[in-house]
């Protein structure tokens, strides 16, 4: 049974306390998300387009939003959130798209790990992040992502982030340097 983002995000705990809260997490989240969607790219990019959008959102979502969040909380609400709970909100939302039929009858997933841009600190010495990450061929969804250990690299994370999709019957693209026995069996 597919459910809608809007359900999904619902499951995400609220970090923040009773007393004075204005605005659903929910909502906010959703919002947010598709504003980015939209080309938003800052916590002011997305108040504006919250502000611009609500009542069309409200409309279509059947949520009752009555005023767009500043910028500032935004912000706050945003970086309140926890990642964790997040990922898996996506990762529960990601498998619940039903795939297109292949035109095989097996559904193949690509796993593909990359260097995050501009995430290395040169002062603390912290070495750029990498992250390792499962795209359907079919419908391009990013069924999940796993970050690399600073120390370690991809080919243990593959097995790792195959397992926690949880997915069966596929068949899953690696690069060449996943050709060894212990990752083949994984």
């Amino acid at each position: 049974m597919a459910s809608t983002l809007l359900e999904i995000l619902r499951t995400i705990p609220d970090h923040r306390r009773d007393e004075g809260k204005r605005f659903d997490l929910d909502a906010v989240l959703l919002y947010t998300i598709i504003g980015m969607v939209a080309g938003a790219n800052s916590y002011r990019q997305m108040h504006e387009f919250i502000r611009i959008h609500r009542r069309r959102l409200n409309e279509a979502f059947g949520l009752d939003m009555r005023y767009a969040p500043s910028y500032t909380g935004l912000r706050e609400i945003i970086q309140g959130v926890d990642a964790a709970e997040l990922e898996k909100a996506f990762r529960a939302h990601a498998s619940s798209l039903t795939p297109a039929a292949a035109p095989e009858g097996m559904v193949a997933i690509a796993v593909d790990g990359k260097t995050l841009r501009g995430s290395f600190d040169a002062f603390t010495d912290q070495k750029a992040a990498h992250m390792l990450s499962a795209l359907r061929h079919v419908d391009q969804i990013v069924l999940g992502h796993l970050m690399v250990a600073e120390k370690s690299n991809e080919i243990p994370a593959a097995p790792e982030l195959i397992e926690a999709l949880g997915v069966t019957g596929c068949l899953f693209t690696l690069d060449a340097q996943h050709c060894q026995k212990n990752c083949s069996n994984a």
